[in-house]
């Protein structure tokens, strides 16, 4: 290929992601939210929840963070499939999915995003052990949001991941958001 086609493979790969903005993550309408948070929004605050999490457990932040930055990357071709429907659904695996998405993007951005989320499917560092727990506490974090907006069913999906972090400081994160609203961070600078 030449410089030009890498140059439009890399260019198409950012396009693609650009479509996460608008993806819904859907696992929340089965709890009834009606206009739930965007894949990027979750993949967002992933990445910061990411670096804190590393940050207080001695891992890599910049790793973490670019790890939750990919985490949720291949949703633009396969959806967000909520843990329910994947008891009936197989779709292919994130790392087949990235390898098809860069698959004309120019040899050092294919090569990185891959091994990037090859990393955080297939990886037990702790940085990989971090990323995951952000990704859980993220979505027990937006759990509690939408139980203050009145999705009382958002409750067990708070519970349930919430069961699942095995870090220390992400568990101790969580039973500190477990008492607090999603505006008390005012208050720190109000005071």
């Amino acid at each position: 290929m030449s410089d030009d086609q890498h140059a439009k493979g890399s260019m198409s790969y950012l396009m693609e992601m650009g479509a996460l903005k608008r993806a819904k993550r859907s696992g929340w309408w089965i709890v009834g939210v009606k206009d739930p948070e965007t894949i990027a929004e979750h993949s967002f605050r992933t990445a910061v929840i990411g670096s804190v999490l590393a940050m207080l457990e001695g891992a890599d932040p910049a790793q973490v963070a670019l790890l939750c930055t990919f985490h949720d990357t291949q949703e633009t071709r396969i959806g967000d499939i909520p843990w329910v429907g994947r008891r009936y659904l197989k779709a292919a695996r994130n790392e087949d999915v990235t390898a098809d998405q860069v698959a004309n993007a120019h040899p050092s951005v294919a090569a990185g995003i891959r091994a990037v989320v090859e990393e955080y499917e297939t990886g037990n560092s702790l940085e990989v052990m971090v990323a995951h727990d952000a990704d859980k506490l993220e979505c027990m974090i937006q759990g509690i949001e939408y139980l203050e907006q009145g999705y009382s069913n958002a409750q067990e999906w708070v519970d349930t991941t919430r069961a699942k972090l095995k870090t220390a400081s992400a568990i101790e994160l969580a039973d500190a958001a477990q008492d607090m609203r999603s505006a008390d961070w005012q208050r720190v600078y109000l005071r």
